[in-house]
């Protein structure tokens, strides 16, 4: 049995929340790669992660959005190395990081507006621009 996953103080993915499964892994190894399931397929109900507040449980479901299966369990891979219980620590450190990185909150974005010299610039370049287009003109030519 798995154990619970710690990734802060107060927060955890208790151990019923984890399945792994491990499957032949793709790519090269050869008569290895045929007989060893080195593959670790971990789905995480994330509906069972405690300590999480509403927002954070939000964010997660967002950041993992695109890694989740029918169930709306996350389903985390790894076949990064030849060794099943190093792909499973792999996986697990992944789930931990994507439960961390829901744990902070995103930096609320302050409006700015651009400075005169560059408001300056700006507006120069297109009086520039307008009478290069102008002076292309036959003369005459009126709107």
């Amino acid at each position: 049995m798995a154990e619970a996953i710690h990734v802060t103080a107060t927060v955890r993915v208790p151990a019923s929340a984890l399945r792994s499964h491990a499957v032949r892994a793709s790519g090269p190894g050869g008569q290895n790669v045929n007989k060893v399931s080195t593959k670790i397929d971990l789905r995480v109900d994330l509906g069972a992660v405690e300590g999480l507040s509403d927002a954070a449980r939000a964010r997660l479901l967002e950041l993992a959005r695109h890694r989740l299966d029918a169930e709306g369990r996350l389903v985390i891979t790894s076949q990064a190395t030849r060794n099943q219980v190093r792909n499973l620590d792999e996986a697990r450190a992944r789930v931990a990081a994507l439960v961390r990185a829901a744990l902070t909150p995103p930096t609320p974005r302050v409006k700015t507006a651009p400075r005169p010299g560059a408001r300056h610039r700006r507006l120069a370049g297109k009086k520039r621009r307008a009478d290069v287009k102008r002076l292309r003109a036959k003369p005459g030519d009126s709107d």
